[in-house]
């Protein structure tokens, strides 16, 4: 798969935002909002598309990657670079996962090269965790907001460079 990643427009902000997942994933669906659309324009996401052209996924970085809530927790400590991303649907557990992320992670790492990368996933999110750790990012830290729980995992000096 050949990964190309560019700056996040409305037009692909919005198809991103129209994206539905199914159960239990359907925590990560989104709500068109002029705020949610805004966030996405702000200039901390970026769209990945496939050798197609066609949308793949996305990416951001800094606080848009960051709960809210877990900022107000305090979990957050400076001197990390925070990402988060996602993937279209019709994309989810094909297998493609892997790629997806050595891509991000890669495209972030070259951009950041000195600081350490660490994201924020739902706890119930297994698949996602599993991913992580064969990537080398390790469970930092846990909190629960009125919706979810929550872990911050942060890349490990020993983790695998897949």
């Amino acid at each position: 798969m050949n990964l190309t990643a560019k700056p996040m427009t409305q037009t692909i902000a919005t198809e991103i935002l129209k994206w539905r997942y199914p159960y239990p994933y359907d925590f990560y669906n989104n709500e068109m909002t002029e705020e949610s659309l805004a966030e996405m324009l702000d200039g901390t996401y970026r769209a990945v598309q496939d050798e197609r052209g066609e949308l793949f996924g996305f990416y951001c970085t800094g606080p848009s990657a960051q709960v809210p809530a877990g900022r107000r927790m305090g979990v957050y400590p400076s001197g990390y670079i925070d990402f988060g991303l996602g993937v279209k649907p019709a994309e989810t557990g094909q297998g493609k996962g892997s790629e997806f992320f050595a891509y991000v992670r890669d495209q972030i790492r070259a951009s950041h090269p000195d600081k350490p990368m660490r994201l924020t996933v739902a706890a119930f999110n297994k698949r996602a965790i599993r991913l992580y750790e064969n990537f080398g990012f390790t469970q930092e830290q846990e909190f629960k907001t009125d919706f979810a729980k929550f872990q911050t995992m942060r890349e490990s000096k020993t983790g695998k460079k897949l």
